[in-house]
Parts: C-alpha cells; sequence; structure tokens
C-alpha cells in the first residue's frame, strides 16, 4: 500500500504472474469511532488465446444460394472485436445482401458471382493486449448456372438427359435467429441489441416493429443496414415482444424477439451520514429497488449486525435503523447492503454522537457585495450538537430579524429577496444550543445595477459598407465593467476590419460573413447585463442559374430558372433579355419582366430568330449580373407581320417627292429577303397605284412631280415567304418652291412713341407653293428726328406664325423715322417683300441726363456741369435744378428748383451757406414731359479764420503735452481693468454702439476737390449697386439699346434707394418736391471742420 493512503499498489512489470493476483479485494478504513468498507473489487487477468487449429473445406455455392462464414473466435478476456478482411488486409465490403452478424459469422443472403474468392479471413483484435487473433482463410466458388451446364454436358452422353435450373427467386428465409420465437434477457441501463438476418433473392429488406407498442423514439437506432435493432439505456417499460420482418418481391417471414429487461440493484434512498447529541432519537434509512427486488442486509462496522456488540438504543426495522436515547458509545459506521442475482450495493453511513457547543465557520465581518433589487444571501455556516438554534440581528443594536421579507435556510443562511439601497449594513448571526452561544457580523454593500442604456440595434447593410452598434453603459461608481463583443455567442473574428471601441462595435468593409447576430457583454464583479442586435448584410441578388427551355413552339417556347441567393434582400423581379444570334449577335435586348415570386414563363417569339435567353434578379439593392445564357432556339420563316413605321411623303425639291420609312429591325423580317413594296399616286386624282420593290432601305425618291401636290404614299414589306398585311395610307406632299407674291396693302399704325401695329392683306394659297408658316416682318430706324444723324441700319425681324395679317411691333426708339416690309414665309424660305412702308414714332420722355458734375465750391458757391441725355426722345425744351440743403440732425432743408434753357451746360450757385452739405435732382424735359432725374451731393468749404484757429490748437505744445497724458492715463487704466478681469472681477461692457453716433468722413479727393462718400452710421450695409458714383463725381445711365422686350410709352422714373447717390438716411423722410416724382431720406451732416484737419 502507498503510505499515508489506502492505496493498493499491484505492480508485475519487475517479475510475477498476473494470475496469482486474481481474485476479490475489499478496503476496509476504521478507527477509534468505526470502520468504514469499499466495495468488492474484481481482478482478473486478460486472455487472448489463439485459433485452434482446423482444417477448412472450400465452399462450393450455386449462384443466388444463401451462405454463412463461421467465424468462431476464441474466448478472450474481454471479448474481441470481429472483423472480416482479405490477404492485403482490406476490409471486405458489406452491404444488404453481405454482411457480419453480431456473432461475428459472415452473412450472405445470397450468393453472386463476384463473391468467388480464397481469401476471407477472420480477424480477432483483443484491446486489452493489443493483439489481433487471425483464422485460416476461408474459400468460396460460386458456380453460375451456365459453368454448371457446360461441365453436365462434358460428363454425359448425347441421349442422357441433363440440365440445371436456371438462378431463381426465393422468398426470405431467417438465417438468424432460428425459428419463429426467440427470447433476450438485458439488464437495466445497459444496451439492447436485437438481430435479424434473412436468405432470399432478390435480397430481403428487414423492418422491425414492437408489438403492443411504439419503438422508444431518441432511443432508437438501426445498424448494419437495419438488421440490427440497438435501443440504448433501456428501461423495464422497454420489456415486451420486438418482431423483425424480412421482405421480397415474392413474401415475408418474421420472428419475434420477446426482451425481459432485468435491474441490479439501485437506489431510492441511500443511507446518510447522522450527527445525534447524547439523548437523541434518528434513523438510517436503505431503500433500494431491482428486478427481482433486493434484499436489504445491514453491517456495524463492517461486521453483520446480527454478531456486532450489542446497542441497546438500536433496533433494526428491515430497511430502517431506529436510534433512541443515544449515548456517545453508540457512534459508528453502518454499511447497508442491497443484492439480487445481478448485482449488489453498499453504502457507508457515520452515526456520529456529539456534545458540541456552537461554532460559525462563516469568517468574521464577511463583506457581501449585491445588487440592488437581486437577492442578498448572508451566509452562516455552523456545526454544534445538539443543532444550534439560528437568529439574524441587522444593526448593533437590533431587533430580531422577522418577516415575509426574510427568508431563513436549514443551514443558516439569510436571504434578502429583494435587496434593496436601505437593505446595506451590519447584520449579527446569533447561533445557540444548551451548551453555548456564539455569534458572527457580516457586512452588506448594496451597488446599483449595470444597464445599457443605448442598446445596439438591427442593422441592415449593404456588403462593403461599413456599420456601428452602440453600447452605451451606466454602471455604479464602485465597480469596474468589462465590455465584451461576441459575434453569434462566440469571439468576434481576428480581423482588423472590425474596431472595438469604448461603447461602440465598427464593422468596416462588411462582407457576406458578417452577417449575424452580435451581443454586447458588460460584466463586472457582482453582475453582468447584455443585449444584442442583427446585422443582415444585404447585396445584389446571385444570378439565376440552370436556365432551361421546354415546351417549345412557333410562335412561344417556355423559359425556366433557379434563382441565385437573394442575400438577405427578397428578389422583386426577373428580367428576361433575349439575343438574336442571327440577326445582331452579342446585342441583348429587353423581353420581359416578371413577378420575383415566378420562376418560368411563356415567351412570345417571333419567326425567324436564333433566340437564346438570360435572367436577371433585381430586389431593392440593384440587379445581378445576368445569367449564363439558355441553349439556342432558331424559330422558323413567316411573313412580316407588320409594316414599316413612320411612313412619310416629303419633297426635298419642287419636282419630287422623298418617301422615307423606318424599316424593320432583323427579328421583325420573320424571314430571309426582306423589301419594301412602295406605292403611291396623286391625291384627289383618278391614278392608279405606282408601285416599285426595293431593297431594305428607308427611302424611295420619286422624280418629276408637279410642285406642292398631295399624294396618297404606302409602303408594305415583305420577304422570300410572302407579304406583310396591306398598310395604312399616309398623305404627303411633293417639293415646295418659293411663294410668288408678297402680302400686299401694308399699314402702320402707331400706338405710342415706342409701339406699332402692323397690318398686311395675307397672300392666296396657291400662290405660296407650300405649307405656310406664317409672315416675316422686317423692320429698322432709318433716323433720330431729334438729331438729324444716320447711322449704321440694323434690321430687325419678327415671324408671325400661321395665317396672321397683323402684329405689333414693341421696343421702337421715340421720335424715329423708321421702315419696314412683309414677306410670307413657307417650308422652302421666303417669299418677295412688299413696297418698304415708312412710318415715325411720337416725342417721348428723355433719358436722365448723362452726367452731373459739381465743381469748384467755396464758402457760398457751387459750379454745376452736366451732358445732355443719351437718349433725348425729342427736342429738349428745358431742364429742371432742384435742391435743397441737409442739417445736422439729417433732416432735408427746404426745396429750391430752378429752370435752365436747354442750350445751357454748366450753372453756378451762388448766395449758399458756408460748410453746408446739399443734396441736387437734375433732369431734361421735352414738350411730352420730364425725364429720369440724376442726383448728386456736395459740401461748400468752411472759413478761413476757424481753419486757421483750428491749425493753431492742434500745433500748440500744450495741446501735445495734454493729448499725451490722456492716452497714458487710458493705458492705466486698461491695464488695470485687464488684470482685474483675470482675477474674476465683472465690468459692465458696452454691448451696442449708439444707433445715432456721427459718421465718418472720408477726406477731400485732390483730383477735383469732391467729397467721397460716406454712410449713416444707423446703416452699415455697403450700397447697393447702382447707388455709388463714378470717382469724376458723375452719374451716367447705360445706354438701352432696340429692345423688343423694353416698350412702352416712356414715364418719368423715380430713383429710390437703388438709384440714388447713397442708401437711406435716418429715419426721417424728406419732404417731397413741388413735382411729386421724388422720395429719399437724408444723411447724416458732416461736420466740415473735422474733416479738413
Amino acid at each position: 500500500m502507498k503510505p499515508n493512503s489506502g492505496t493498493l499498489v499491484i505492480n508485475i512489470m519487475n517479475g510475477g504472474k498476473a494470475e496469482a493476483y486474481e481474485g476479490v479485494y475489499q478496503c476496509t478504513a476504521r478507527n477509534e469511532r468505526g470502520a468504514a468498507i469499499s466495495n468488492n473489487i474484481v481482478i482478473r487477468p486478460s486472455r487472448s488465446p489463439l485459433w485452434t487449429k482446423e482444417k477448412l473445406e472450400p465452399n462450393h455455392v450455386r449462384e443466388g444460394d444463401s451462405l454463412v462464414l463461421h467465424c468462431r473466435p476464441p474466448v478472450g478476456l474481454p471479448p474481441p472485436i470481429i472483423f472480416w478482411m482479405d490477404n492485403a488486409f482490406q476490409r471486405l465490403p458489406q452491404s444488404e445482401r453481405v454482411s457480419q452478424g453480431l456473432n461475428g459469422d459472415l452473412y450472405f443472403s445470397n450468393v453472386q458471382p463476384e463473391d468467388t474468392r480464397e481469401d476471407y479471413i477472420c480477424y480477432a483484435r483483443f484491446n486489452h493486449t493489443q493483439t489481433i487473433q487471425q483464422k485460416q482463410p476461408i474459400s468460396v466458388k460460386v458456380f453460375s448456372m451456365d459453368s454448371l451446364n457446360d461441365t453436365i454436358a462434358a460428363n454425359l452422353s448425347d441421349t442422357d438427359i441433363y440440365g440445371a435450373k436456371p438462378v431463381t427467386e426465393r422468398q426470405p428465409v431467417l438465417l438468424t435467429p432460428t425459428g419463429s420465437t426467440s427470447t433476450k434477457v438485458e439488464l437495466r441501463g445497459n444496451v439492447l441489441l436485437l438481430e435479424c438476418i434473412a436468405a432470399g433473392l432478390p435480397t430481403p429488406v428487414i423492418r422491425w416493429i414492437k408489438e403492443g407498442g411504439e419503438l422508444p423514439a431518441n432511443r432508437t437506432f438501426f445498424e448494419n443496414f437495419k438488421k440490427t435493432l440497438k435501443i440504448i439505456d433501456v428501461s423495464e417499460a422497454d420489456s415486451g415482444n420486438y418482431k423483425c420482418i424480412a421482405r421480397n418481391t415474392l413474401g415475408s417471414v418474421h420472428h419475434v424477439i420477446s426482451v425481459t429487461v432485468k435491474a441490479a440493484p439501485y437506489w431510492i434512498t441511500a443511507p446518510r451520514n447522522l450527527v445525534l447529541s447524547p439523548g437523541e432519537d434518528g434513523t438510517l434509512i436503505c431503500r433500494a429497488n431491482g428486478n427481482p427486488k433486493p434484499s436489504i442486509s445491514w453491517l456495524a462496522n463492517g461486521v453483520p449486525i446480527a454478531i456486532a456488540p450489542e446497542d441497546p438504543s438500536r433496533k433494526v426495522d428491515g430497511d430502517t435503523i431506529i436510534f433512541s436515547h443515544v449515548q456517545e458509545r453508540s457512534s459508528a459506521v453502518y454499511q447497508c447492503n442491497a443484492s439480487n442475482e445481478y448485482g449488489y450495493l453498499l453504502a457507508n453511513a457515520f452515526v456520529n454522537v456529539l456534545a458540541e457547543p456552537p461554532r460559525i465557520l462563516t469568517p468574521a465581518n464577511k463583506l457581501y457585495q449585491v445588487i440592488a433589487d437581486s437577492p442578498a444571501l448572508l451566509d452562516c455556516a455552523y456545526f454544534g450538537s445538539p443543532k444550534p438554534e439560528i437568529e439574524w440581528f441587522k444593526g448593533v443594536k437590533g431587533s430580531i430579524l422577522r418577516g415575509n421579507e426574510y427568508v431563513f435556510h436549514d443551514n443558516g443562511t439569510l436571504e434578502i429577496p429583494v435587496a434593496q439601497k436601505n437593505s446595506a449594513g451590519t447584520y449579527t448571526c446569533v447561533a445557540r444550543n444548551e451548551l453555548g452561544k456564539i455569534q458572527n457580523e457580516v457586512q452588506l454593500e448594496i451597488k446599483d445595477p449595470t444597464m445599457i442604456i443605448k442598446q445596439p440595434e438591427y442593422k441592415v447593410i449593404q456588403r462593403y459598407g461599413q456599420v456601428s452598434f452602440e453600447c452605451i453603459i451606466k454602471h455604479d461608481s464602485t465597480l469596474l465593467p468589462t465590455v465584451t463583443w461576441l459575434k453569434d455567442n462566440d469571439e468576434l473574428p481576428d480581423d482588423e476590419r472590425f474596431l472595438v471601441g469604448k461603447d461602440n462595435l465598427t464593422i468596416m468593409n462588411v462582407t457576406d460573413k458578417d452577417d449575424g447576430t452580435y451581443t454586447c457583454i458588460v460584466n463586472t464583479t457582482l453582475d453582468s447585463v447584455s443585449a444584442s442586435a442583427v446585422l443582415t448584410v444585404v447585396a445584389r441578388p446571385n444570378p439565376p442559374f440552370d436556365l432551361e427551355l421546354t415546351g417549345q413552339l412557333e410562335r412561344s417556347i417556355d423559359l425556366s430558372w433557379i434563382p441565385g441567393d437573394e442575400n438577405n434582400s427578397p428578389i422583386t423581379s426577373f428580367v428576361i433579355e433575349y439575343e438574336d444570334a442571327l440577326h445582331e449577335p452579342g446585342v441583348w435586348h429587353y423581353q420581359t419582366e416578371v413577378p420575383g415570386t415566378q420562376t418560368t414563363v411563356q415567351l412570345k417569339l417571333s419567326p425567324y430568330v436564333n433566340y437564346s435567353f438570360r435572367v436577371i434578379a433585381v430586389n431593392k439593392i440593384g440587379r445581378s449580373q445576368p445569367s449564363e445564357p439558355s441553349e439556342q432556339y432558331l424559330t422558323k420563316s413567316a411573313s412580316p407581320d407588320e409594316n414599316p413605321a413612320n411612313v412619310q411623303g416629303i419633297g426635298s425639291e419642287p419636282d419630287n417627292l422623298v418617301i422615307t420609312w423606318e424599316p424593320l429591325k432583323g427579328f421583325q423580317s420573320n424571314g430571309p429577303g426582306l423589301q419594301y413594296k412602295v406605292s403611291w399616286r396623286q391625291k384627289d386624282v383618278d391614278d392608279e397605284w405606282t408601285s416599285v420593290i426595293v431593297a431594305n432601305v428607308s427611302k424611295y425618291i420619286v422624280s418629276g412631280t408637279p410642285t406642292f401636290v398631295p399624294y396618297e404614299v404606302k409602303v408594305q414589306a415583305l420577304n422570300d415567304l410572302g407579304y406583310a398585311p396591306e398598310p395604312s395610307e399616309v398623305i404627303g406632299h411633293s417639293g415646295e418652291d418659293l411663294p410668288m407674291v408678297a402680302p400686299g396693302n401694308v399699314q402702320v399704325h402707331v400706338i405710342n412713341s415706342t409701339l406699332a401695329k402692323v397690318h398686311w392683306d395675307p397672300v392666296p394659297l396657291k400662290t405660296v407653293r407650300g405649307h405656310l408658316q406664317g409672315y416675316k416682318v422686317y423692320y429698322w430706324k432709318v433716323q433720330s428726328l431729334s438729331r438729324r444723324s444716320r447711322r449704321h441700319v440694323e434690321k430687325k425681324i419678327l415671324t408671325f406664325r400661321g395665317n396672321k395679317t397683323f402684329g405689333m411691333l414693341p421696343g421702337l426708339e421715340p421720335y424715329s423715322s423708321y421702315k419696314l416690309n412683309v414677306r410670307v414665309v413657307n417650308g422652302k424660305g421666303e417669299g418677295p417683300a412688299s413696297p418698304d412702308k415708312a412710318f415715325k414714332t411720337p416725342e417721348g420722355v428723355p433719358s436722365s441726363p448723362s452726367f452731373l458734375k459739381i465743381t469748384n465750391p467755396t464758402l457760398d458757391s457751387l459750379t454745376l456741369e452736366w451732358g445732355s441725355p443719351t437718349h433725348p426722345n425729342g427736342v429738349l425744351t428745358s431742364y429742371t435744378l432742384k435742391f435743397q440743403p441737409i442739417n445736422n440732425t439729417h433732416e432735408l432743408g427746404p426745396l429750391v428748383e430752378i429752370r435752365i434753357p436747354a442750350n445751357e451746360s454748366s450753372l453756378i450757385l451762388k448766395n449758399l451757406n458756408y460748410s453746408t452739405r446739399y443734396k441736387f435732382y437734375f433732369n431734361a424735359q421735352t414738350s411730352v414731359g420730364s425725364g429720369s432725374q440724376i442726383t448728386e451731393e456736395a459740401v461748400t468749404i468752411m472759413d478761413e479764420a476757424m481753419t486757421s484757429r483750428q491749425v493753431d490748437i492742434a500745433t500748440q505744445g500744450w495741446f501735445i503735452g495734454l493729448m499725451c497724458a490722456v492716452a497714458l492715463l487710458i493705458l492705466i487704466l486698461l491695464i488695470v481693468c485687464f488684470i482685474r478681469r483675470n482675477k474674476g472681477g465683472k465690468y459692465p461692457v458696452k454691448e451696442k454702439e449708439d444707433a445715432h453716433a456721427d459718421p465718418e468722413i472720408q477726406p477731400m479727393k485732390e483730383d477735383d476737390g469732391t467729397f467721397g462718400e460716406y454712410s449713416d452710421a444707423e446703416d452699415h450695409k455697403p450700397l447697393k449697386k447702382g447707388s455709388r458714383t463714378p470717382s469724376d463725381r458723375t452719374v451716367k445711365k447705360e445706354d438701352s439699346d432696340d429692345s423688343l422686350v423694353d416698350y412702352g410709352e416712356g414715364v418719368n422714373g423715380q430713383f429710390n434707394e437703388d438709384g440714388s447717390f447713397i442708401g437711406q438716411y435716418s429715419g426721417k423722410k424728406e419732404k417731397e418736391p413741388a413735382e411729386g416724382n421724388e422720395s429719399s431720406e437724408a444723411p447724416s451732416p458732416v461736420n466740415a471742420m473735422n474733416s479738413f484737419v
């Protein structure tokens, strides 16, 4: 035996024989409290005996007969594993016809010529000794009927009657088991194996049933080509009659196996250790079952209880020992033995009589941490005899815990089913019996549960895209969480495309294999939460395959296919395309489209087309690649079904008719030799049709036709097999020629200075010699009546569609001389022009003066210069000048108006106020009225004395020193404010500048002495386009030449914010001038003194 151990070691490596140690062993462990014994251990040496020598005769068998090759292996320990091989150590093939039985024999249901061989060898493998024993080879020779007849014929005379029966079929006969019934006994929990092997020709098929019941599901298996029925883990319920049925085409045979399941003893209640205190009562129970029912026997300390030392506190009652008022000397080890003919059970139970004060085994001040709203289990493992009573308290001076909110377990554990935050604290466990008392404190902390506040969501992503799953958590600050991501409940693939962030998982360049369920698991030392989301990777479907053509007819065919993988996005439709290898090889055309649930379609066909088809699957993601083309199918030829479309007859010259059409496509020809029959005749004339047959072209020209005459035209298709249906007729015309006459009686009615209306008489339709498209009016300006100067003549054209006899001429210039003529237009071109018709436009209002310049400012005068209007639009009668001062409060002063003769170009305004800004309004007049005005502003200069004083002050030394002192004081204040602000001091900051601050004044320009632009302090927006004045202080209006869009009588234009020199002034509007055509706001006044500093 090993030292300090109960293990017995038997070593025969250094000599000795295993047989010397064969026997039954049992271990006994003993001390002063009693003795325990082990089960019996049987030791037997393994054996692998040799096959006995025997002489094996060859087996001569007729074809179709059954055969059994016996193995009969030597008896070994443990039993050997049997298998059949040949001389080349290759396993012999087995089938429904040839198979090995459970006993190792090789069964032939019927032999065939190919079974002839001399090396049928049975092998026995003894696994424990790792040896293989071989039987002598067995020879089998199968005689066929033909060879047997030849042999008989050679040995008999011609007069003898000989012959062998041919191979005949036979109904099944059982080779094993024999007879019609047999019995089988198996032990509970073992594997039940039942076997039926039958002979017959054809080879019988085996079927198993259980009489009066069903074969047990999940425990029944068929082996050896259904010749073996295997039921695992059998129980008493599996007892019964099992029938095997062998059947072939000639009949059947059956065998009934009566199965009885016996049982070695098994525990119902095994005896358990018992701890009692002196004077207590107790019982040991030993209950077992089996088939047959086991007998129960008791031992005390390894000795049968009948001869063991007597104990007055002990009484045996069958399978129970009853203890009453035990004493310490009653301690012992009792053995219970349950036995029947199939085995036995042995169990030890220690009865320990103790007198012990309570002991608490749970460590003191043990800390328990529990998640809120989950159960808390506080241990109080104890020991004592008699068994101590356990009580729990909360807090140092708390009362005993009772009530439904607590569960008290027999092992001393206190359970708080739903622990809350207020459940935290110190708990005291007290254990007491009649020998003493002991207590122990434990601590309970309640933690906030870990939660996933942003769970991953279901995602659908296209292949090669990018997807992210979020997993944002909230947890107790004292717990350290770890986040783990799983894919399909397994680790994430080791792939750099998977990026695990702090609170997300990103998958780059998604592929099909990324499809699955992704789970975010958050673990702490106390709890674990998880959330899952499914990723569906979608893509265009895979192309369909296995295209098949069926039901071929002359004009239709059935096409079927198998859809490819839809890649997680349902297929919505299939597109069928065709190729015509005869006319357009390599070009695929749309044929039809069917729903995604359809995998077959009947297609309409055209004659004389060599079809092949392909199918394209469509889902929400897109279209699949086309399938492989189907086989080709050539339809028979036929006459055309249709005629050319879009037939037209249009002459290209005055004496021809060009007939055109859209040729039929290749598959529309329906056969070889496609041609066209072109027919025509003059309309409304009793003429016969003229026809020609042309090749496969799209045009035919008929020459020698009258000019612009209607014709009836038709084009019919034909091929080698016949004509298409009769075509419909269309109306065409022979070629057009230029119109012959010009419109007459041209009249002009002048409506206003920019608009005139022209009238003419229509020309006779016969003289048009074509399709009337309309009339064109050519008109041009001869000269301006105000300037009497000619210029380059630019003719303008207006076209009036259809058979109109009047039209409007917009965009004329006032006070000008014009001429026009009218021409008729057809498809060929324009006819001759009508005689020129002259007319004049009346005067209009002039445009604004070309410029207004203000120069030579003095203390009380300004000089104004201007240019005449670019477009006077009549005879100028005078100019009107209006002006008004602008004071310091942005208000406009009284308006002064001056009328100036038309021949003047300058004016000196005198008696003005010094250092004052003025606004000027200037326009020209004709007899019709006033034109658009131009505005300008200027300032008179200040008094020289004031300027001199100001310059003297600015150059004094004391003034310069004062300014430096003020600047230094401001700098010191800024530094102090910055320091205090950095220390947290708060100072009011002006957020908005005064809305009425004085504007900045730009200095006077050196070139002409005028003042620069300025803007109001309340409006810092840039001036709009057109509101700025050029640097030469002039305002020019862009020239507006002749236009067909701008027309209408001239009106006095008004300048608003967009047309004036400056933008809006503050708040108050100026008073309107006397004519009422100006409205503007004044700017803030300018301090003229400051502008000269």
